[in-house]
């Protein structure tokens, strides 16, 4: 199965989910246009707090939707953008990306992928006992995080649902997705 984009979604406010539209442009450089983590420098609050003149390198937020259906197994009924992400993917494995992987979206628009989505109690207070079930364990006991992955925009352009997803893959050595 080729991939593509599921769904899209921007919101100008700090709220949790996202509104799922039609189409959203990527602005290079900056993130999703007229999105409250669009810009040069972070926009999450909690990284503001601590540092507002960090590079933002969460301007997009991607999730697979084969994690809706995972959860769904879990008890939890979601939906695209309920979790916050900008875009949401299907056929593509976006938690075994290396860091540096780059992805075309639709004609146009291209990202590259800095790192996973940290989940946060906010997960926790929109539906209680989601945190734990967007947390995992390998086969080595380490931490596996679910709730999707961060990426730069480097060229922009308009994408929508059906848009096919293209990868390409850094130089190796490939460095695994850590938290950002």
């Amino acid at each position: 199965m080729a991939a593509k984009v599921v769904s899209v979604g921007r919101d100008a406010g700090h709220a949790f989910s996202k509104p799922i539209g039609d189409s959203i442009r990527l602005l290079t450089g900056l993130g999703v246009e007229g999105d409250a983590h669009c810009g040069i420098t972070v926009k999450h609050r909690s990284r503001v707090a601590v540092d507002p003149s960090q590079p933002n390198l969460r301007q997009v937020h991607l999730i697979h939707a084969e994690l809706f259906d995972e959860l769904k197994l879990a008890g939890f009924d979601l939906a695209p953008g309920d979790l916050g992400e900008n875009v949401t993917t299907l056929g593509i494995d976006l938690l075994a990306l290396p860091a540096g992987a780059r992805l075309q979206l639709g004609d146009k628009a291209s990202i590259e992928i800095t790192g996973l989505r940290n989940p946060c109690a906010q997960i926790e207070a929109f539906r209680p006992g989601l945190l734990s079930a967007v947390l995992g364990r390998d086969t080595e006991g380490r931490l596996v995080r679910k709730s999707g992955v961060m990426a730069i925009v480097l060229a922009g352009g308009e994408i929508r649902p059906g848009d096919a997803i293209g990868l390409t893959l850094p130089d190796l050595p490939h460095h695994a997705l850590e938290r950002v």
